[in-house]
Parts: C-alpha cells; sequence; structure tokens
C-alpha cells in the first residue's frame, strides 16, 4: 500500500489525448502512464523537468512532447 499524499497532478496529453500524469509528493515526482498494461509507477525523481523527460521517454519512439497540464 502507498501512504505517500499527492500535493501536485500534472497530466500529460498527446494528439490522441491522455498519456499519462506526474503525481508530486514528499518522495518526488511520480510518472505513471495510462496505457501500461501493469499500471505500475515508472519511477519518482527529483524534479518536475526530470519526470517530464522520463514520461517523454517512455513514449512510442518519435512521439511529440506531450503539453502537460496542471490538476
Amino acid at each position: 500500500m502507498n501512504d505517500q499524499v499527492t500535493q501536485q497532478r500534472w497530466v500529460a496529453f498527446g494528439p490522441n489525448g491522455a498519456i499519462g500524469s506526474i503525481l508530486r509528493s514528499d518522495e518526488g515526482y511520480t510518472v505513471r502512464l495510462i496505457d501500461d498494461p501493469e499500471a505500475q509507477d515508472r519511477g519518482t525523481y527529483p524534479s518536475l523537468d526530470v519526470a517530464k523527460s522520463a514520461l517523454h521517454a517512455a513514449m512510442a519512439p518519435g512521439s511529440d512532447w506531450p503539453e502537460f497540464r496542471e490538476h
């Protein structure tokens, strides 16, 4: 069970809709992909910029940079 409290959330959007999210907590910025069949976190990173880069790197090769919106 995950006891961390989400302080902020950003959703990443591509041309076909939502791709994933970044959740900020005391531990850092956690990346999640919507289409991940195992629905696992893709890692926790020390800054928002690094998390955004990690989310983009997890996308299909050649994908455009997603639009990030805070929710």
